[in-house]
């Protein structure tokens, strides 16, 4: 059985040990819970429907490095809120500065996925959580050992019993994290206020172009498309000819999966720097220079690639565009501040 088979296996089980709900407060708090235009409802699974006091726990065990061994590594370590919740690193750094092995993702609107990690192999955000937990070059530790680490902070089990009725555990652990990660919705940027909002004004003449493009002739919008600028579909973008990751092969050992990955949301593409499963790629420009001219031939590389054929004036406003997937109102948003409940 395979690491990521492990995880699921034991939240399986922390799942089975819930006790009874807590009565959920009439109130939804709209300044964390509302729903962009454009945005289809969040689906909160049973038993973990959003609270304030779910939220207000889940958030502080995000931003507190209690959660790895040496308490050197939070989740916003790697996850930064005025990066869009990711990291301006090719590989971030945990517990004992160990290196990762790839580039941090954006967890912008990570509630609407339906599978977790770029191989896919985490069907949920509560289980989801376990895998930095674990990994040894992340927080290197393990959930039971959080646990009892928390059942030791009198300010852990009050948030606990408040939020889930019972003390910190497995299952409030990943459940209030999750609660917290659900309410990270970003659809604000000019983008959206020029196609949901109606303001036309907001896209300028070199963004419009480059919107075009994307879903036109550079069919960019062939993978990267919906609300969430992603199909997340498993492809190979052709970045190398061969690859140290193995990608979605890791989970399903199926050749066909090899050097695939999950394809990203765009959203905040412009602050997510540097790009690609492993960061190699730095800036915006070369990442439409790697579609254009730089495709190498992999045998999985997704038959939809083909070199775009855009001159250098439609490759910047391809640019321009994606600059306008930016949502300064999530990424200065206090409420996700470490410092602000």
């Amino acid at each position: 059985m395979n690491r990521v088979s492990v995880f699921i296996a034991s939240l399986i089980f922390f799942s089975s040990c819930a006790k009874h709900d807590l009565p959920i407060p009439n109130s939804t708090h709209p300044e964390l819970t509302q729903i962009p235009e454009g945005f289809p409802e969040i689906d909160y699974p049973k038993g973990n429907e959003f609270t304030k006091e779910r939220w207000t726990l889940g958030k502080r065990l995000f931003y507190d490095s209690i959660l790895s061994i040496d308490k050197s590594t939070s989740c916003a370590s790697c996850h930064d809120p005025k990066l869009a919740f990711s990291d301006d690193k090719a590989v971030s750094f945990g517990a004992s500065n160990q290196s990762g092995t790839r580039n941090s993702p954006t967890l912008a609107n990570v509630a609407y996925h339906p599978y977790y990690t770029r191989e896919g192999g985490v069907p949920t955000l509560e289980m989801q959580v376990l895998v930095p937990i674990q990994e040894h070059n992340e927080f290197n530790t393990n959930i039971v050992t959080l646990a009892e680490i928390l059942n030791a902070d009198a300010d852990y089990v009050k948030m606990s019993q408040d939020a889930y009725g019972r003390n910190p555990d497995p299952y409030v652990i990943t459940r209030a994290l999750a609660n917290f990660e659900r309410t990270l919705i970003s659809g604000n940027s000019a983008y959206d206020q020029f196609v949901y909002q109606g303001d036309i004004s907001a896209l300028d003449p070199n963004q419009k172009s480059g919107m075009e493009l994307f879903n036109g002739k550079a069919m960019c919008s062939s993978c990267h498309s919906g609300f969430n600028f992603t199909n997340y579909a498993f492809e190979n973008n052709g970045l190398y000819v061969s690859y140290e990751d193995p990608g979605r092969y890791r989970f399903t050992l199926d050749s066909a999966d090899l050097a695939k990955f999950k394809v990203p949301t765009l959203r905040n593409i412009a602050l997510t720097a540097p790009y690609m499963h492993d960061g190699s790629i730095q800036t915006l420009e070369d990442v439409v220079e790697h579609y254009s001219e730089g495709l190498s031939e992999h045998p999985n590389r997704s038959n939809m690639l083909k070199p775009l054929m855009i001159n250098v004036q439609e490759k910047a406003d391809l640019v321009a565009f994606l600059i306008a997937l930016t949502d300064e109102q999530f990424v200065s948003n206090p409420k996700f501040d470490d410092n602000e409940e």
